[in-house]
């Protein structure tokens, strides 16, 4: 527990540190591995020594026959441990990769929804899965090759080291250089690697778009003009990628072939050895172990090489995910506020220098329902999304007497109930999607919401799942599973944008007057295009051209022509029923 208190997400050394228990067993099982490898080239310059001592008459079969069967044993003990350590090396690897997307998706999803849709959702599935799977790949492949080269090519330079010492240092002239060769890569490995992750990002953003947005670019005849700009997009994520896996994997070759030249100094200095005119005395089962154990060797240095360009890759993820690596916030229990008055005095909003709505001034006690409405693109939705203070805003905004914008992310949680334009659903259950882990009955919100009877009809009623972003469903029955989970999560401050908007007169009767009756303790701002129920608002906020005009149904009626005409051309003219 200790060890977890004092984990630093964004020090990679702290990633090893957490895991150490599958790191002990990966040293052990390593260890006698690269260690067992050793045994491979000594018996196989044994086993050619063995063969030409049959062939002159020195040896009998049975002597090859117990070298095989040692070699047999020996080789299946050296596999065992390379099973273990391998294991071990995954169970290290998913660890940490559990963990470093738990952190991500844990600072993720706590970042305000501006923050999130300026860095594009492209981006964010780069860094959430992409990035975090190339620097825990990075990761495993260093405490792999730790053992795998390292240890193994120590072993390899000592066991070569002492069959003859001076051949062994002019064979390994050459290694060197790979590595020379791998350094002075690492600038272009890393730039080809940062432009193929952006690459990426836009790539899969331009794909959701055009998933999303498909039928709307049907409709206007502007696929043509979408699938040139997304050939594009693929275009130069496919530059990228080949320029980024030339450099990754086109070089290790070329380091391999640079180390191999050692091989020449081999079978000319080896040779003279054997016929006793070299630096020692050797025989064919010394130049076969020697010839055999530099192969091997070469062939774990270009894995050095290699090493490096996962390294690489592995630090241009960790760069861009880093920010994202700290230790998310405990959250405590939310603690909902009594109700209290919502004061809004000289509210005003702009993004940058363009401004949405100004002057707003008024009053909402706990059960108010004020209504908010104008012609499209007024700033309605703007003004509803003011209450989550996810931007600035002008004047003052206070619930009871405390300002929104000096409440903490998590206490503009408790306060404010929000229900966006677009109802957000999860791929799982109606349940499920109403409670979002809770453990109350479903069932009064799903009534609240004149939804009850459709559910029951379902196949599985409330445990049916209904497809991502709720495509099971028609727009009405999602915008109202929408509004029941808002309901089953009660906030004395209630935002609902254009709650009624796919619903049938009928059905927005009765879900308007359930919601009379729930938000009599709560202020419930109501933004709708739809006036039907209007009438019977305590308060009205008609929007227009940057201006706000606060007042009663009626006195809206007399002052605003506008308003009046939009009243009127949904009615025909005649006052709601409700009103009489």
């Amino acid at each position: 527990m200790k060890r977890e208190k004092q984990f630093r997400p964004d020090k990679i050394g702290d990633y090893f540190r957490i895991e150490w228990l599958p790191l002990v067993l990966v040293t052990v099982s390593g260890l006698i591995y690269n260690i067992g490898l050793l045994a491979a080239p000594w018996f196989e310059g044994r086993l050619a020594q063995c063969l030409a001592d049959i062939l002159g008459g020195n040896a009998a079969a049975s002597a090859m026959a117990m070298l095989v069967l040692a070699y047999i044993l020996v080789t299946l003990l050296v596999q065992a441990a390379r099973f273990i350590k391998r294991f071990y090396v995954r169970r290290f690897a998913n660890n940490i990769n559990r963990r470093m997307k738990g952190v991500l998706y844990a600072n993720l999803v706590r970042q305000s929804r501006a923050a999130l849709e300026k860095e594009g959702a492209g981006e964010l599935m780069t860094k959430a899965i992409s990035d975090v799977d190339d620097c825990v790949e990075g990761m495993r492949k260093f405490t792999t090759e730790v053992f795998d080269t390292g240890v193994a090519l120590v072993g390899y330079i000592v066991m070569l080291l002492v069959y003859d010492w001076r051949l062994a240092l002019l064979s390994l002239l050459f290694t060197p250089v790979s590595y020379v060769c791998a350094a002075g890569m690492k600038k272009p490995v890393q730039r080809e690697g940062a432009a193929y992750k952006k690459a990426a990002g836009a790539l899969r953003a331009a794909t959701l778009d055009r998933a999303r947005n498909a039928a709307t670019y049907r409709n206007y005849g502007c696929e043509t003009a979408r699938e040139e700009r997304y050939e594009d997009v693929l275009k130069n994520y496919e530059r990228t990628a080949v320029r980024s896996n030339v450099w990754q994997s086109a070089l290790p070759p070329l380091y391999l072939a640079v180390s191999e030249a050692g091989v020449l100094f081999i079978l000319w200095f080896g040779a003279k050895n054997v016929l006793g005119t070299g630096w020692c005395a050797w025989n064919i089962a010394a130049f076969t172990t020697f010839l055999s154990c530099f192969t091997k060797l070469v062939v774990k240095s270009s894995k050095v090489a290699k090493l490096f360009n996962s390294v690489q890759k592995a630090e241009v993820s960790w760069r861009r995910i880093k920010p994202l690596m700290k230790l998310p916030e405990q959250l405590a229990p939310l603690e909902v506020p009594a109700p209290a008055d919502v004061t809004l005095k000289n509210l005003s909003f702009a993004y940058a220098d363009e401004p949405i709505f100004a002057g707003l001034t008024l009053t909402a006690h706990p059960g108010d329902i004020i209504g908010i409405t104008g012609p499209v693109a007024c700033g309605k939705s703007t003004l509803g999304r003011v209450f989550l203070c996810e931007a600035p805003y002008g004047g003052s905004a206070k619930f009871g007497d405390k300002e929104f914008s000096n409440l903490t992310p998590r206490q503009i949680s408790a306060t404010v109930g929000y229900l966006g334009h677009d109802p957000e659903l999860s791929a799982d259950t109606v349940k499920n999607n109403v409670l979002c882990g809770g453990a109350q009955d479903t069932a009064p919100y799903l009534a609240a919401a004149a939804l009850d009877g459709e559910v029951r009809a379902m196949e599985q009623g409330r445990d049916t799942v209904i497809g991502p972003s709720g495509t099971r469903l028609s727009g009405g029955q999602a915008q109202r599973l929408a509004l029941a989970r808002t309901l089953a999560h009660p906030r004395p401050v209630l935002v609902l944008d254009d709650p009624f908007s796919a619903l049938d007169r009928h059905t927005e009767d009765t879900v308007f007057a359930n919601l009379q009756t729930y938000a009599k303790d709560k202020v419930v701002f109501l933004i709708s295009h739809r006036l039907y129920h209007f009438p019977q608002m305590r308060q009205v906020v008609f929007m227009e051209d940057g201006k706000t005009t606060v007042g009663t149904h009626d006195k809206l009626m007399a002052a605003v022509p506008a308003y009046r005409q939009l009243y009127e051309s949904q009615t025909g003219g005649q006052q709601n029923e409700n009103e009489q």
